[in-house]
This record gives C-alpha cells, sequence and structure tokens, in this order.
C-alpha cells in the first residue's frame, strides 16, 4: 500500500500527537487502514447489473429491429451480455474509486466501525491506567472516519462532539490532506477535553508512531 503521509508528515504528527497527549492527558493513538472489509459481494453486484444492462439493450434492439436478433445467432448475444457484465466486475477489482459506487455508505459506516472496534482491542489500547485512550481510524476505500475513545472518556467526549470532529476533517480529506485532518482532529480533541490543572506528569503509555494498515 503506497503511503497516505509522507515520512515528515509522520515526523510532524507524532510531535503534535505528544503535545495533545501532554495538554488533554489523554493517550492518542491515529490509523490509516486501506480498506475495513474485502466486499467480495462487489464484483458480483457489478456483474449482476452490468448482465442486466446490457440484456435490456439486447431486448431493446430486438424490438427495435423487429427480431433480427432472433434472426442472428443467439449464442453471440449472450455471450456478449455476459462478457459486458464480466468486464464491469473486472472494473470494480482493479479500480477501487469504481468498487466504491457499489457500496452502501451504511455498509461503509458499519465495516469501518466494526473495523476500529477490532483495532483497539487487538492493539490493546484499552490497556492505559485511567482508561484515557483515543483511537482515530482513516478507512481509504471507504473515506470514512471513526474516533473511539475508551471508557475513561466517556462521560467527556460526547457523539456530538466526535461528528463534528469528523465533520471538520472532511474538507482535508476530501482534498487527501490526511495530515493536515489529522491535525485539526488533535486541536479540537485538545479543546474538547480540558483536563483540570494537575501537576502529575502523564506517563506516555501508547505509542505515538502511526498505524498503516492494509486491513482486509
Amino acid at each position: 500500500m503506497k503511503p497516505v503521509l509522507s515520512e515528515n508528515d509522520k515526523i510532524v504528527l507524532e510531535k503534535r500527537i505528544a503535545e495533545a497527549e501532554r495538554l488533554s492527558k489523554t493517550q492518542i493513538v491515529l490509523a490509516t487502514v486501506k480498506r475495513s472489509d474485502c466486499y467480495r459481494e462487489i464484483p458480483w453486484k457489478a456483474f449482476a447489473l452490468g448482465t442486466s444492462a446490457a440484456g435490456l439493450l439486447v431486448l431493446s434492439l430486438d424490438l427495435i429491429l423487429m427480431g433480427w436478433l432472433r434472426n442472428s445467432n443467439a449464442i453471440i448475444s449472450i455471450v456478449a451480455t455476459l462478457s459486458i457484465g464480466a468486464f464491469i466486475a473486472l472494473l470494480t477489482i482493479l479500480f477501487p474509486g469504481f468498487a466504491r459506487w457499489f457500496l452502501s455508505d451504511s455498509r461503509a459506516e458499519t465495516e469501518t466501525q466494526q473495523y476500529a472496534e477490532s483495532l483497539f482491542l487487538s492493539r490493546e489500547l484499552f490497556a492505559t491506567e485511567r482508561r484515557t485512550g483515543i483511537l482515530m481510524v482513516i478507512s481509504l476505500f471507504e473515506r470514512k472516519v471513526v474516533i473511539l475513545p475508551d471508557k475513561g472518556l466517556k462521560d467527556i467526549v460526547s457523539e456530538v462532539d466526535l461528528k463534528n470532529i469528523i465533520r471538520l476533517m472532511k474538507r482535508p480529506l476530501a482534498q487527501h490532506k490526511f495530515s493536515q485532518a489529522m491535525e485539526i482532529a488533535l486541536d479540537e480533541l485538545i479543546k474538547i477535553i480540558k483536563p483540570g490543572p494537575s501537576e502529575e506528569k502523564s506517563e506516555n503509555e501508547l505509542s505515538d508512531k502511526i498505524i498503516e494498515d492494509k486491513g482486509l
């Protein structure tokens, strides 16, 4: 997978993460994933749509040409119909942007959420003393963002806050400015959490290294 962040972006973001953690007294992990699910049904959906459209075209030609197809080789018509469906299915495999047209928004949202929850558990991001870990996942294929705060922050960071952060990230993400989107999220988390004054120095319990995952 081609990295979405340059080495310089990573250096800058890791410093920003450390600063955000110091100010918010939390542990923040940022992650990018190529896709949150393999979506095996997408090529089949494309094939079904392609063959249906091709079949409709063949039927229309038959009506327009007054039975010309019935007098020609029917096998050619069947092969052409199936070939068009197979070609469209192949396009979904070769071009992720085209495949995305066959993915519903709700399915993309659900799979990204599930992947983020799985990543949270597999990386043991719950293993902070005060349960103040925060995971933010950007799923590239789905074009979705999920932010998961641990239970120690549930009464501080609301769903409305999280949706607002994601809304602010949309424009830079649409422009493929992933580093800028992540910085916006870090700034907003600092504003929302606003921990009380404390002389206690918070330890860095989770790595500041950004996770870059291929996904499923």
